[in-house]
């Protein structure tokens, strides 16, 4: 057996830091072993194998995204210094306006790239290389699109990626917008065209935070021209109503009915709050359910979707000849009742493929005795396909368990867990195939793309950037209950000889230290929970910012926008009535949602989980690296690292609920034990 080489504590520090910097896209990544073949070995136990070839698939489904250069990294990080921010915050900032969600004929450049034709006389390299081929030319007209849109005088430049240097040229006294993201693994496009390949009816999951902002104008053209258009059918799910509240979840309904004429619009919530038999604790814990009248909606609005496609199409009812001999390429027969009372072990098993589940042996032979047979192609097929499509972190997985009522499918706040399509029978009749999350194409920055949830908080360099944004539409300072880092310590005496009437008076000096800015936010969150950098003793800025950003996103602050075409003064009326406490003296709280309790208690509580070193199994970001002052790398680059995932059993999904971590006094201790931690995971696969 083979023996682990005994090493020094710098020597595994020293691994540890290469490992970050390797997720940070600071240097090229490792060959995993390559004297070693990755493949079944003789002697290897049972189930290793199989282990290792699902390493290897995971490994293929990575996620790459853009990386920010050092240069704008510094410069947004000299900005958020010094630009002051809004406050109060004027009501028109909840509101998410069209610039941002522009209308769907608008973006006719920016599309999704499309599964190229192909014959059954291909062979499997045929067909990868046509869609490698396609692919290569869609990610240039992607690239150009995009250019174009950041740099409107470079004009066909490539985009800000890959270390590139291409930056916009905002006013000096404006923040820049960093470029944005989108998905750039062919293999993670290609579970999207497996799943609207197979499914007769599409649930696209959008947040109801920021619906628009989950359904790009790129993925309605790209759905509207697949070759299975005509017998496809979508229905648009708003998710996390429990954290964006009836009020905004009906307006933004209302707004997607009249936006998307005829396509249907239901409402749903994925966790109720766990109360643990025993002793009370402090930490609020979730568990999958989907409420009775959300369950009684989805269900009701499948089956008239399900009896729309069983009508015959226009074309068909006009010309009798057709219809004599039409039929519809769906399952006529389904049970909705048991679909509706399906949950727990009710429910079908859990499966790799597009297999259907057993039959038992009496049902076998009366299949045979009827004459119904696989391979005939004139019979109809045994199972209605509802696939689940949408962007990483939009609650596939937790929709999914919370039907089922049981923990089925993996879910996690971190978003890109999802890697392989998988496939889940809700009845005997139904299958649910849940689509991993992909990052569409959109005209949106990343700033906008990290506020909703869509990127891992983690795996952000431009934390400044992003908390700049983030503080431009929540009242953070009070949310979190900040005190200004200039009222900290003790004001320095001013020696400096002044004239007569020169010296500014005692209540001006006091109200210009009382403006905040984001990186005051971030200091003064820093000292408060006394995060320091390693060697310099600074506040460690970047570690707030993720526990800040992470908070946001996860929905530890509850927030969500308004739909566009809201009056402000409804807005105003809102935040004094049903969101505020004491408002009367400063409405403008942006889109924060206050629920009648102090925001500060929920985040203090649930920042102590947040010590854990994270380590994303599926995801890889190439960002660039935040720290620029030399003698507070190490602790930045540490600081940015250390946010945990939080995940699977009891994690609710809006980011309510957390799992235990080492933290504390002894969180130094985490150090010594990453290095195994990591070799586990990779011998697990």
């Amino acid at each position: 057996m083979h023996r682990r080489k005994p090493i020094s504590a710098k020597q595994r520090k020293e691994q540890l830091q290469l490992k970050r910097a390797v997720k940070r896209g600071e240097v090229p990544a490792l060959p995993a072993k390559p004297d070693r073949p990755r493949k079944a070995r003789p002697g290897l136990p049972l189930g290793a194998a199989s282990r290792e070839a699902a390493a290897e698939s995971t490994r293929r489904l990575e996620s790459a995204f853009v990386r920010l250069p050092p240069a704008f990294l510094e410069r947004t990080k000299v900005l958020a210094s010094i630009l002051p921010l809004t406050r109060p915050i004027p009501p028109e900032a909840a509101i998410l306006s069209d610039v941002d969600t522009p209308s769907p004929g608008a973006d006719s450049q920016l599309t999704c790239p499309k599964r190229p034709k192909w014959r059954y006389d291909m062979s499997k390299i045929e067909v990868e290389a046509n869609e490698e081929g396609l692919f290569k030319k869609w990610l240039a007209q992607t690239d150009a699109a995009l250019a174009a849109w950041s740099n409107p005088t470079d004009v066909g430049q490539p985009p800000v990626h890959e270390g590139s240097e291409v930056l916009a040229n905002p006013e000096p006294d404006s923040m820049p917008h960093a470029p944005t993201s989108y998905e750039r693994n062919l293999e993670v496009w290609r579970q999207l065209w497996r799943v609207t390949e197979i499914s007769q009816i599409l649930l696209i999951l959008l947040d109801s935070r920021c619906p628009t902002l989950h359904l790009p104008p790129a993925l309605t053209a790209y759905l509207a021209g697949v070759s299975n258009a005509s017998r496809l059918r979508t229905i648009l799910v708003l998710t996390k109503v429990d954290i964006a509240g009836p009020d905004r979840a009906a307006a933004w309904t209302k707004y997607l009915t009249t936006r998307y004429p005829g396509v249907r619009v239901v409402q749903v919530e994925s966790y109720t709050e766990k109360h643990p038999d025993g002793e009370a604790s402090s930490r609020r814990m979730y568990q999958p359910h989907l409420p009775s009248t959300f369950r009684q909606s989805l269900v009701e609005t499948l089956r008239e979707t399900h009896a729309e496609l069983l009508e015959p199409p226009p074309a068909v009812r006009d010309n009798p000849d057709r219809l004599a001999n039409w039929k519809p390429r769906i399952k006529s027969e389904v049970d909705w009742d048991a679909v509706l009372k399906a949950h727990g072990g009710q429910v079908g098993h859990a499966v790799g493929g597009a297999a259907a589940p057993k039959l038992s042996k009496a049902e076998e032979a009366d299949a045979t005795a009827e004459g119904h047979s696989e391979e005939d192609d004139d019979s109809e097929p045994e199972f209605l396909t509802i696939g689940l499509i949408g962007q990483p972190n939009v609650g596939k997985s937790s929709l999914l368990n919370a039907l089922f009522g049981t923990q089925k499918v993996r879910a996690s706040r971190t978003p890109g867990k999802t890697k392989h399509f998988q496939t889940l029978f809700w009845t005997r009749d139904v299958r649910l195939v849940d689509c991993p999350g992909l990052v569409i194409p959109n005209y949106i920055p990343m700033e906008t793309q990290v506020l909703s949830g869509i990127l891992p908080i983690s795996r952000v360099s431009a934390i400044p950037l992003c908390i700049y944004h983030a503080a431009s539409v929540l009242p953070l300072e009070k949310i979190l209950g900040l005190s200004h880092p200039s009222l900290a310590s003790p004001p320095v005496q001013d020696k400096r000889t002044w004239r007569e009437g020169m010296r500014p008076p005692e209540s001006q000096q006091q109200q210009r230290a009382l403006v905040w800015t984001a990186m005051d936010i971030l200091t003064a969150y820093a000292n408060k929970k006394g995060w320091v950098t390693a060697k310099a003793g600074r506040p460690d800025v970047n570690r707030a910012g993720n526990a800040i950003l992470r908070a946001v996103a996860e929905g530890r602050i509850p927030w969500a926008f308004w739909p566009p075409g809201t009056d402000p003064q409804t807005i105003t009326a809102h935040q004094r009535g049903a969101d505020a406490v004491n408002l009367a003296d400063d409405p403008g709280t942006g889109i924060w949602i206050q629920h009648g309790h102090d925001g500060d208690a929920d985040i203090d509580a649930e920042s102590d989980a947040e010590d854990e070193e994270d380590r994303p199994r599926a995801v890889h970001f190439d960002e660039g690296a935040v720290p620029s002052d030399e003698d507070d790398d190490e602790g930045d680059a540490e600081g940015a690292e250390s946010e945990s995932e939080e995940e699977d059993e009891g994690a609710k999904g809006t980011g309510k609920a957390r799992l235990p971590a080492t933290t504390g006094r002894f969180g130094a201790l985490v150090l010594d034990n990453e290095g195994d931690e990591d070799e586990d995971e990779e011998d697990e696969g």
